[in-house]
């Protein structure tokens, strides 16, 4: 994706929609935030290391009201900066997201410069005539499988640019492939079975083995996934057969300019080099040796970034790149997705500010008094809805169960109900909201790399989050009643 390219799309883009951008939605949210740290009374739970968490966890009974700490214009100003690299108890700092973004942004500027990617797609949608659409569902499972087993979210980020010109090939558009990725990985994590991020943690916070309520989890899970490919799959037939439905209709045109080189149906040659074959032969195993490294050898973001950053030269030297040519072209896709980075930042400064308000801990307390003395029944579907309010403040699935756990698991025992329930419960809620979550990096993320707006894409999904509301509180009552 070139410079030209790029001022190509951004026309259609500014005309599209008076919806505010990403970044003016994120400002906002930092404003609304600082707003209530002058409303909401600042308070603290004591707290203390817990070795099975690996982090320190609040105190049941311990709530006090602190001096208070309401963050003003200079605060809010410094939110987005202290967003990348302030570290907290609630979610790890983005920095290394941000960099592993432009390397991956480098990393795709080197290949497409070769032209193998536009060429192998060619190829692909030749092969697959007339049987595009059991691409949604298979392609689904396996990101539902990272995310339910690891948590898989932030990697996510580095198939968007694969996918999405495969979807708009095969005659979908940039949503399918979008939806694919963001709610395929996003329903996992929503029917986390295994995932150390989410159920472990929260577990372990809970003081429950994480095999308790896994049968729950995955009866979650199964049907998650089969009502989320069907919906997938029922919009992408639709595009397919008049693209007018689609929902980013009017950017049709510029998508296509972007992820296939403004290049018409059959246009371009479809039969791949020798040199061509090796470089997506390595551009395939990069993301192979990065979801192993994820997966099974505890890599993050660093070691991510600088595979891509280590594919990225072994390629250029194959393409037989010049030195300029070479570091131009990393350059110029480190530049397309500076704007993702930026994004990264801007969503964790919404959580500095919460934070640095002193007022997480209050709202916590408010959630545990609002529990209290209620029947089981009444208690795991109110523990839901306040999981969901909290993730919007609190996007990280691994902060949200080290943050709320503590406090609110101990009240099943009270209400009747299993702590278990309580975790699955959490889990939902958080997996549901970053679906949408606009404080979550990897939706607005997502969205950006797709030149998705953030609109476009509640059109698509409020059916989805509806239907999917529904399930989960109908699987989590007759667990309650059982």
């Amino acid at each position: 994706m070139s410079d030209s390219t790029s001022s190509q799309n951004s026309a259609p883009q500014q005309t599209e929609s008076r919806f505010p951008t990403a970044y003016t939605i994120l400002f906002l949210l930092i404003l609304l935030v600082a707003a209530l740290t002058w409303i909401i009374p600042a308070g603290s739970y004591d707290r203390v290391m817990d070795d099975n968490v690996g982090r320190e966890v609040a105190v049941v009974g311990t709530y006090q009201e602190v001096a208070p700490n309401p963050q003003g214009v200079w605060d809010v100003m410094l939110a987005p900066t202290a967003g990348f690299y302030d570290p907290d108890s609630y979610a790890a700092n983005a920095i290394d997201v941000a960099l592993f973004v432009l390397f991956l942004g480098g990393f795709l500027g080197i290949v497409n410069a070769t032209g193998a990617i536009d060429t192998g797609i060619r190829a692909v949608m030749r092969r697959l005539q007339g049987r595009e659409i059991w691409m949604i569902p298979i392609l689904m499972s396996l990101f539902a499988l990272g995310g339910t087993t690891y948590g898989m979210a932030e990697e996510t980020l580095a198939f968007y640019a694969i996918l999405i010109p495969i979807m708009i090939a095969a005659g979908y558009d940039a949503v399918t492939g979008v939806a694919i990725i963001l709610v395929g990985a996003g329903i996992g994590v929503l029917g986390s079975t295994i995932n150390p991020f989410a159920t472990v943690i929260a577990s372990n916070a809970a003081g429950v083995p994480f095999t308790d309520g896994i049968v729950l989890r995955f009866v979650i899970l199964i049907g998650g996934l089969i009502i989320c490919a069907a919906y997938v799959m029922r919009y992408a037939a639709w595009v397919k057969a008049d693209i007018s439905r689609s929902v980013v209709a009017s950017q049709v045109a510029a998508h296509r300019a972007v992820f296939l080189q403004d290049q018409p149906d059959g246009a371009g040659a479809t039969a791949l080099t020798g040199r061509q074959s090796i470089v997506l032969t390595i551009f395939g195993l990069t993301f192979a040796v990065m979801i192993w490294g994820v997966s099974t050898q505890g890599w993050w973001m660093a070691r991510m970034g600088s595979l891509f950053l280590g594919s990225a030269i072994v390629i250029g030297l194959i393409a037989r790149m010049g030195e300029k040519q070479l570091t131009g072209n990393f350059v110029d896709g480190a530049r397309d997705l500076l704007g993702v980075a930026l994004v990264v930042g801007l969503a964790r400064g919404i959580v500095v500010i919460m934070e640095n308000g002193r007022i997480a801990d209050t709202i916590l307390h408010s959630a545990e008094q609002s529990l209290a003395g209620l029947g089981d029944l009444a208690f795991i579907n109110l523990m839901f809805w306040i999981e969901v309010g909290m993730s919007f403040f609190v996007p990280s699935s691994s902060g949200l169960a080290v943050l709320s756990m503590p406090i609110l698991a101990p009240l099943a025992d009270f209400a009747g109900a299993e702590r278990g329930l309580v975790v699955t419960a959490y889990q939902s809620a958080n997996g549901l909201v970053n679906l949408i979550n606009p404080t979550f990096a990897v939706v607005i993320g997502g969205l950006a790399i797709g030149r998705v707006s953030y609109d476009r894409w509640l059109v698509f999904i409020w059916p989805l989050l509806l239907i999917l509301i529904v399930f989960i509180t109908a699987a989590l009552s007759i667990a309650a009643l059982v």
